[in-house]
């Protein structure tokens, strides 16, 4: 039998009592912060993007306590905040792991890899996205495109790139973080914490010795282009993608391209990782140093070590 609607129970709920403040000594310490941050823009609102990072380095997610407290020191309304925390995706709005870990799944990433990468790592994590590990090392989430399709598919753990992955690199990547093992990025800093990434989000420097040399230049396959327009490598031209070629080659000739000649989209993708070891797809550092690894000990190490 159907109630009827001048019957039913309207609840109406409580109304949400105003978030509890920082203790003291946490506040002293985030308004030093906050002053250094609104310092640098002409208009305190400015600054309210990294603010927003460094509440979120305090608790590992923006909590209500962190955007009053970003309203407080901008003269802001605790509304105009939550509009900002909840546009951006980088801003976390519930506890989350001590590692991001972002499968790309745009659409070269997706048909590359990533799809399969992404299902692989939610069956072997038991997680779904936006979800956390039960050890609360790992979050799992799909993210859009991170301007790295030269080195499609990749894999992104608290932004920092690891390319050209596979699902197995990729699982063995997730097991090393939670069993505390050490994981290289393909390029960029070493990997740290989320909280600690939030930190440096917000415009403090990562003392971390050594951190910011670690940085290295462009990969071989993100210069590739600026090479070509510097004439710096021959013209490409594209190679027909079945065994009869171009005009220009007899009819049933099989045409090997040369190093200079850029292959078709026709042709199947090398399944390589830079962070596997039996697929090794370096990146390019300044001045011709080593190639740095990925996925954890070097190639010749031992696992575990």
């Amino acid at each position: 039998m159907t109630t009827p609607s001048s019957e039913r129970a309207v609840s109406l709920g409580m109304p949400e009592l105003p978030a509890p403040g920082y203790p003291d000594d946490v506040r002293a310490r985030l308004e030093a912060d906050a002053r250094e941050i609104i310092a640098r823009y002409p208009d305190s609102r400015s600054a309210l993007l990294p603010l927003l990072h460094l509440v979120q380095s305090e608790e590992g997610h923006v909590t209500r306590t962190g955007i009053r407290f970003c309203a407080d020191v901008l003269g802001l309304t605790t509304a105009e905040v939550t509009a900002v925390a909840t546009f951006y995706t980088m801003y976390r709005r519930k506890p989350s792991g001590d590692y991001q870990v972002g499968v790309c799944t745009n659409t070269l990433c997706a048909v590359m890899g990533g799809d399969a990468i992404f299902e692989a790592l939610q069956d072997h994590l038991g997680v779904g996205n936006g979800e956390t590990t039960d050890d609360g090392k790992i979050t799992l989430e799909h993210i859009e495109c991170n301007a790295a399709c030269d080195y499609a598919p990749v894999v992104m753990i608290n932004w920092e790139f690891f390319d050209n992955q596979t699902p197995e690199s990729a699982k063995r990547l997730v097991d090393d973080l939670r069993a505390g093992r050490t994981v290289t990025p393909t390029r960029g800093a070493p990997l740290c914490t989320f909280q600690q990434t939030a930190r440096i989000l917000a415009g403090f420097p990562d003392e971390r010795p050594g951190a910011t040399e670690a940085g290295g230049s462009a990969g071989e396959a993100s210069l590739a282009g600026l090479r070509l327009a510097k004439g710096q490598t021959a013209p490409a031209r594209v190679v027909h993608p079945r065994e009869t070629g171009p005009d220009d080659v007899p009819h049933g000739t099989v045409h090997e391209p040369s190093p200079a000649e850029h292959l078709s989209s026709h042709d199947s993708p090398r399944p390589t990782s830079a962070s596997d070891p039996h697929h090794p797809s370096p990146a390019v550092r300044d001045g011709g140093d080593a190639p740095r690894t990925s996925g954890g000990a070097a190639p010749d190490a031992k696992e575990g070590e």
